[in-house]
């Protein structure tokens, strides 16, 4: 397979700032009637990251390669694709988003990647949610004046609607993984959201919808992460009109 060209790291600076914003604010945000589902929501931070602070993955530091591979055994395609190896070592640099791993011990989606956020409580908005799960999950105090604008609602196979809100980090605040609810956070910089491989789509006999697989580093995010990271880099970094709530999710994510 011939080398995929390597794309260019994006500044964390003020014309992003405006470039995302100005897209966000074009976006007519599609929402999805609860119908029975939980309200959930997630914040996409964009963030300044450096290569050589934030592009470890020390979950994965002390594991062989036939340990990663195991960990790819339940991804659609992945077990046969020899460029996944399961880390996010080196995958810092410019301007980039935070990620979480879930924490191995959760009753939901242990150990997979998410975006700060979770339900939302009685008597407040979903942007009031996003902003406590952001100060609960990972020790960030956003306000109101830290927000460039809203995506798409996606609705869950595990009986969720997740409304993500796209928020920016200028100063120094650093995130701090809350080991209750997260295992680790992980700065990903917007070149592995552009790479020109992403995203990915398969099929999967379960269902009639593709599966869609945004690559970073070594590993594929799903839907719903999946899902919002793909809609934030066409709509708020490319000002496309791209619609992600068809988009399906692997089986493991169902529950």
């Amino acid at each position: 397979m011939p080398a995929l060209p390597e794309a260019s790291e994006i500044a964390h600076d003020a014309a992003l700032r405006v470039r995302l914003a100005a897209n966000l604010a074009r976006h007519e945000v599609r929402q999805h009637p609860g119908e029975g589902r939980k309200h959930a929501a997630v914040a996409v931070i964009v963030l300044d990251s450096d290569a050589d602070l934030h592009g470890s993955d020390p979950a994965f530091s002390g594991l062989g390669a036939d340990e990663r591979r195991e960990l790819l055994a339940d991804i659609p395609g992945a077990i046969d694709d020899p460029t996944l190896t399961g880390d996010v070592e080196g995958t810092a640099g410019g301007a980039a988003v935070l990620l979480t791993r879930r924490g191995s011990h959760l009753r939901g989606h242990r150990g997979q990647w998410a975006l700060p956020g979770g339900r939302v409580d009685d008597g407040e908005t979903v942007l009031e949610a996003a902003i406590r799960e952001c100060s609960e999950e990972v020790g960030l105090e956003l306000t109101s004046d830290d927000l460039l604008g809203q995506l798409d609602d996606y609705p869950t196979r595990s009986g969720y609607v997740i409304s993500p809100f796209v928020f920016w980090l200028s100063d120094d605040r650093e995130p701090l993984a809350n080991p209750a609810e997260v295992a680790s956070v992980h700065r990903v910089s917007l070149r592995e959201l552009t790479r020109p491989d992403s995203p990915r789509f398969v099929s999967i006999p379960e269902s009639d919808r593709p599966v869609v697989q945004v690559p970073i580093g070594g590993d594929l995010i799903h839907a719903p992460t999946g899902a919002v990271l793909y809609q934030f880099r066409a709509v708020a970094y490319d000002g496309l009109n791209t619609r992600v709530d068809e988009l399906e999710q692997p089986v493991f994510a169902w529950s």
